[in-house]
């Protein structure tokens, strides 16, 4: 796949991309070696640069400061067509522009020679001074996560003397990762003005980039978006278990200013604007100090989706390390000690690494009593005492607690209307109890996982009582802000997090692959092909470790003994395809149910899979490469590929058909890292050499079994 033959369908034309060694005659790829490209500030007479070798951007701190040059330095694309403030608040119903400068004459393209003639805003903030320093990023190493590293720029601003925000500053943070095209920016707002001041909203990016598309008509919505920037901010939810889908602050918009587009309305989507939905709608009191969100920037070389996605997966690992952790885990459906100590055992006997006490169980961390915390610390010690994590779960939204505790819903007045129709306020009384109980429990037990079933949707509370935000305006913020805080909590004690959302550049550890939960009463080989699909479709932008599964050892919902595993030993061979495709994608599932076997066989059996799984588990853990989507037709797979690792691939091949088949199947190695040759082999077989075609593929013959697997280790 060196040679990336994508195909980009834009404006009725069809195109095809040079390929990315042509691009970058004597450039290492990033995505295979990243050493070397170290982020650095450097400055010249007006002119400030961050750059790291993928990206640049460039600044301008006369007549203010202006972003002059964005540019990924990889494909060479330019991302500024005109210059706009680099940020812009809201505060009592007045807009201050931060930085920027006018009079540009033209909006399609950017002329150096027009800089020198530009004005600074009389009204604007205005530049103060700048600093670099190395990165600190939004959380620190804990012990077990290393901190990315990298170089931040930071801006200084005032308000003018003749203005009403005299004594307020803004720092304006650029911080740049080594290793990766990413950049985040970020706000600090300090009110020294002394006097409150209502903040109703923050943009904390404003770009103004070139049209991916020329359309006479058409709106905002049915032209594409620029496709070389990928944007993700920390403030993302709503239950969909992907990225751009939970995002809240990314916006793209027209720009009336563009007169020379060559949309008829001016409806060109080329301005990217960064703020939440919702706005901020907070009181800054004299002196208070505020944190805008963070939003990380990555730079697309092209259309590719599998290359994009790698990219995306590669800014996860940089900003997010905490997502490669990947425990092996089940749930347990009791809490009763003996049970419970007798599946901590089995896990140490077959090399399970963690037991999450499971929804239904009886667990419950909200009760506080010396008898519960004495309980559920001894089966903490136990299982430390036998080198086990354990965790429970605890569910937050979808309940009705009382109509005083519950979202008030804006439209109503009333409780209901929330996203799960009755859900308690993060910030009522009792949401602040609940954190409050969490954390204890936590620290009393000695519990290591955390699964947290809501809070979702970041609902909008219109109470004017609760005590943890003052009304409507400010309530989704200040919810969100609880919630952070509890995941930077347990972030800090190293405690796994298992959350419903899109919560990763917070602290948290895993979210569901995407699943329709009922597809679990279905028969389990329908169920066998289905988590395939949701495997291959679920992580495209995600990785395995960030990623979890479901097989229902007892009957989940409905299906029956058609449906479940238990008993175990009755079922083996669907036991083992189940793991195998999940541990084979480096995908934990919760294996929900009593136990983990039930016959020394089904015993010998979990063991043999645990092993395989942590002989290969770097590998396993690696990027995935999809070869071929399952459709119950014909053989389907996907492939692990590092650089890095003594085993650079690790394929996966299964077969949903009833006959045994043979396949001659092609193998994209470009991002092995190998050259011209791959030593292969089947299972714990002979290393075979083949050689690799020039758009670094390997063909191997392979023999699938009927309804069954294999897998290929490349070195």
């Amino acid at each position: 796949m060196k040679n990336i033959k994508t195909i980009a369908i834009a404006a009725g034309l069809i195109w095809q991309m040079q390929p990315l060694q042509a691009q970058n005659a004597g450039r290492q790829d990033w995505l295979i070696n990243n050493q070397g490209y170290k982020a650095n500030v450097t400055a010249a007479g007006k002119e400030v640069v961050i750059s790291n070798g993928l990206l640049s951007r460039s600044f301008r701190v006369t007549p203010n400061v202006i972003c002059t040059d964005f540019r990924n330095l990889v494909s060479g694309e330019q991302l500024l067509r005109a210059i706009k403030p680099e940020a812009q608040l809201f505060i009592d119903n007045d807009t201050v522009n931060i930085g920027g400068a006018y009079t540009q004459p033209q909006k399609a393209y950017l002329m150096p020679a027009w800089l020198d003639h530009m004005e600074a805003g009389a009204k604007d903030l205005h530049y103060l001074k700048y600093e670099t320093a190395d990165l600190k990023p939004a959380l620190p190493e804990n012990g077990y996560t290393k901190a990315a590293s990298g170089k931040s720029l930071i801006f200084h601003y005032s308000a003018p003397e003749n203005s009403p925000y005299k004594g307020m500053v803004v720092k304006v943070h650029y911080d740049l990762f080594d290793g990766v095209p990413v950049i985040s920016k970020w706000l600090e707002i300090t009110n020294n003005t002394g006097r409150a001041l209502q903040l109703q909203q923050v943009k904390n990016e404003i770009l103004a980039t070139p049209e991916e598309e020329s359309a006479v008509v058409g709106g905002v919505t049915q032209m594409a978006t620029p496709h070389g920037l990928y944007v993700e901010s920390n403030y993302a939810f709503n239950n969909a278990m992907k990225a751009n889908l939970s995002d809240q602050t990314t916006h793209w918009k027209a720009d009336s200013t563009y007169t020379s587009q060559v949309n008829y309305d001016l409806q060109t989507p080329c301005v990217l604007e960064v703020y939440p939905i919702v706005p901020v709608g907070i009181r800054l009191d004299k002196g208070a100090h505020f944190e805008s969100i963070r939003t990380y920037e990555l730079l697309l070389d092209g259309y590719n989706r599998e290359r994009n996605g790698l990219a995306q997966k590669a800014m996860y690992r940089t900003v997010a390390p905490w997502t490669e952790r990947n425990p092996i885990f089940m749930h347990l459906v009791s809490t009763d000690p003996e049970k419970v100590k007798a599946v901590i055992d089995q896990c140490a006997a077959t090399g399970y690494e963690a037991v999450i006490l499971s929804f239904g169980s009886g667990l419950n961390m909200e009760d506080t009593s010396a008898a519960n915390i004495a309980k559920y610390k001894s089966l903490a010690d136990y299982a430390t005492s036998k080198g086990i994590m354990l965790g429970g779960y605890s569910l937050f939204s979808s309940r009705k607690i009382s109509d005083e505790d519950d979202v008030i819903n804006p439209a109503t007045g009333k409780p209901g209307g929330a996203f799960f129709g009755n859900a308690p306020c993060l910030g009522s009384k009792w949401g602040l109890s609940y954190l409050a109980k969490i954390k204890y429990f936590f620290e009393a037990t000695g519990f290591s996982i955390f699964e947290n079933d809501g809070p979702y949707p970041g609902d909008v509370c219109a109470s004017t009582t609760h005590p943890g935000h003052t009304g409507k305006d400010d309530s989704q913020w200040k919810q969100m802000l609880l919630q952070k805080e509890l995941y930077h909590w347990m972030y800090a004690r190293n405690i796994y997090v298992n959350a419903p959302d899109w919560y990763f550049l917070d602290g948290t550890n895993k979210i569901g692959l995407g699943y329709r939960e009922v597809n679990f009463s279905l028969p389990r080989a329908e169920q066998q092909i289905l988590n395939r699909q949701n495997i291959y479709d679920g992580l495209w932008e995600k990785t395995g470790p960030m990623s979890w599964g479901f097989v229902p050892l007892t009957q989940y919902q409905g299906g029956g003994a058609a449906a479940t595993l238990e008993p175990l030993k009755d079922h083996l061979d669907d036991y083992e395809k189940l793991m195998m495709q999940y541990y084979g994608a480096g995908v934990q599932a919760c294996y929900r149910g009593p136990r983990l076997y039930d016959t020394d066989v089904t015993k010998q059996l979990v063991s043999n899979v645990i092993s395989w799984y942590k002989k290969y588990r770097k590998i396993l853990n690696a990027d995935m490469i999809h070869l071929r989507r399952p459709d119950g037709r014909d053989w389907d797979g996907m492939m692990h590929v590092s650089a890095s690792l003594p085993q650079k691939g690790l394929v996966m091949l299964y077969n949903p058909t009833l006959q045994a088949i043979t396949r001659e199947i092609k193998l994209p190695l470009y991002y092995t890292g190998l050259d011209k040759t791959a030593r292969i082999r089947e299972k714990e077989g002979v290393l075979k050499t083949y050689s690799l075609d020039r758009e670094y593929n390997a063909t191997v013959k392979v023999t699938i079994p009927a309804s069954g697997y294999t897998w290929l280790v490349i070195e």
